[in-house]
């Protein structure tokens, strides 16, 4: 049975507040920072399971740097020379580094993307964001994930490894594993003291990003030490795309997947369009393809919706990893 996927039409949705906000923004590189600045975290920051590891940034970030923003928006000139961008360029590098120029013009930046090797050859590991605090020195590690909830008969109610990549390489119980055991103790190693002229007073990680959904399925994450409020879309298969109920659409490129769109009209894609595309692009690729479900506004369009396309068979070949992961942890 196809599934009809409408989309999120709620007026409190994240994209309809983000719009209300900031759609005078139209450089799409400071949409991004204002999305980073101003999105909710993607993981609550008391949880407990995350022992008081995880970062925010100060609750009116968004609303203090508007003035800033704005003007940034006027001549971007010196946000393009700092990013530098090559369309190549990977999207949490490109994120660390809108965070840089942030950071840099609050004048806390210490260092960012320090890294660490003993010997020529070895890399221990790489400090995203040094920066001041009073006499000593805060790490900062920084990651902007975008994940699918994968659930079915084989697994047993969501856990964070069935929040798994698109790409399948990864899942969200892995990347805090990674942070929270290993990247968030580099200041303790020998060969990062060099680096270290100041104390290190914390260590914690800022986590931005985006979760996905099939068909709402929503229950139970909170538990799991997910953000209440996070941003989040859906995801379905190509065959559920039968009945989609978009009538213009635009697929997001990788540098465009943080903050919520806004194109001129004239790009915006016909539901029979992009079915084309996706048929087309399947038959040599399996990586989900990120869409934006759009609503025309004048000249221009914007997002009120997202949600990853995946494969007919990226449902089973999730589950499979899944199972092959905990048989592993096991």
């Amino acid at each position: 049975m196809p599934t009809t996927i409408t989309g999120n039409k709620t007026p409190g949705s994240f994209q309809a507040q983000f719009h209300r906000r900031w759609n005078h923004l139209n450089d799409p590189h400071v949409r991004a920072l204002a999305w980073l600045l101003d999105a909710p975290d993607l993981l609550n920051p008391f949880a407990p399971q995350w022992r008081g590891r995880i970062a925010s940034l100060a609750a009116d970030a968004g609303a203090a740097a508007e003035d800033w923003l704005e003007t940034l928006d006027r001549a971007p000139a010196a946000l393009h020379a700092f990013l530098d961008v090559q369309p190549f360029a990977r999207l949490g590098r490109y994120a660390e580094k809108l965070m840089a120029f942030y950071f840099e013009h609050q004048g806390v930046l210490f260092a960012h993307g320090v890294q660490v090797r003993a010997g020529k050859n070895a890399t221990i590991g790489e400090f995203d964001f040094l920066l001041r605090h009073g006499a000593s020195l805060v790490h900062w590690e920084f990651a902007t994930k975008f994940y699918l909830l994968q659930s079915g008969d084989a697994l047993s109610g969501p856990q964070m490894d069935h929040f798994v990549g698109p790409n399948l390489a990864d899942t969200l119980g892995a990347k805090m594993h990674k942070i929270l055991n290993r990247q968030l103790s580099l200041a303790q190693h020998p060969a990062a003291q060099i680096h270290l002229p100041q104390p290190v007073a914390s260590a914690q990680a800022l986590v931005k990003g985006w979760l996905f959904y099939h068909n709402d399925d929503v229950t139970q994450v909170q538990s799991l030490g997910v953000s209440d409020g996070h941003c989040r879309g859906f995801w379905c298969t190509r065959a559920e795309l039968n009945e989609f109920d978009a009538e213009h659409t635009i697929v997001l490129p990788r540098l465009s997947w943080l903050a919520p769109a806004k194109v001129p009209s004239m790009q915006l894609l016909e539901r029979q369009t992009l079915q084309n595309m996706l048929d087309a692009y399947f038959e040599h690729d399996t990586m989900p393809l990120l869409v934006a479900l759009m609503e025309r506004q004048g000249e221009h369009a914007v997002e009120r919706d997202r949600g990853f396309i995946v494969p007919d068979d990226w449902r089973s070949r999730a589950g499979e990893r899944l199972l092959h992961n905990i048989a592993v942890s096991n």
